[in-house]
């Protein structure tokens, strides 16, 4: 399957360094640019792209802004967050957005590829630097924050879910629980409808958030 992709960003060097990188790829097109937040709306109620690779700063509507209507609009295109701004605040806004991934500018062209295969499959992928700062918001707490949502999902799927909050994907899920993968990508499924979660970003969030993965120290 083509993955069609919308490139959103204000900068025209930078979309064209990255349809370049795309262009190469056989299973990837892009079908649509976008300078605009507003630009980028439009054009994923259009194209329904399976990604979009959206940029922050934008002239009028924003890139967090532009996310949040497209993933309400669409829940099966993916936003990747490209940007050369990996403040917290722009993490936590994008991740609430709905973002399904979070780069920043200075990774290899590889890397964004990437993610956007990963954020078409339905999964998500964070810049490292950003993850290593997102746990240890949760690793300096004191105390667990309750997740009243927990009490939904049966005992494996709370194994489960502390292992996503560790970090693990679906195959070396499958491998840690003598499992299969499709077995594995089921418990994850259900644990994202059971706890109203969009992605694997959020349900690493709630790991944390509830004390299922312990912080280190």
């Amino acid at each position: 399957m083509t993955i069609h992709v919308v490139l959103a960003d204000d900068q025209e060097l930078v979309r064209a360094g990255l349809r370049m990188v795309i262009d190469t790829t056989p299973d990837v097109e892009v079908v649509g640019e976008a300078a605009t937040g507003a630009q980028a709306v439009r054009l994923a109620r259009e194209l329904r792209p399976e990604v979009v690779v959206m940029d922050i700063r934008m002239p009028g509507m924003d890139g967090i802004e532009a996310t949040q209507m497209i993933t309400a609009d669409s829940p099966a295109t993916g936003v990747v967050i490209l940007t050369t701004y990996d403040t917290d605040s722009n993490v936590y806004a994008a991740l609430r957005a709905g973002a399904g991934g979070f780069l920043v500018k200075d990774m290899a062209l590889d890397d964004i590829l990437t993610a956007v295969h990963v954020v078409a499959a339905g999964d998500a992928l964070i810049a490292p630097g950003v993850t290593r700062r997102l746990i240890a918001q949760f690793a300096g707490r004191s105390e667990p924050a309750p997740v009243p949502e927990l009490d939904r999902i049966t005992a494996r799927e709370r194994e489960v879910l502390t292992l996503v909050g560790r970090g693990m994907s679906n195959a070396e899920l499958a491998a840690h629980l003598h499992i299969s993968a499709g077995t594995a990508k089921t418990h994850v499924a259900n644990l994202l409808a059971k706890l109203d979660a969009r992605d694997r970003v959020q349900l690493v969030i709630l790991a944390h958030q509830s004390g299922l993965v312990a912080p280190t120290r």
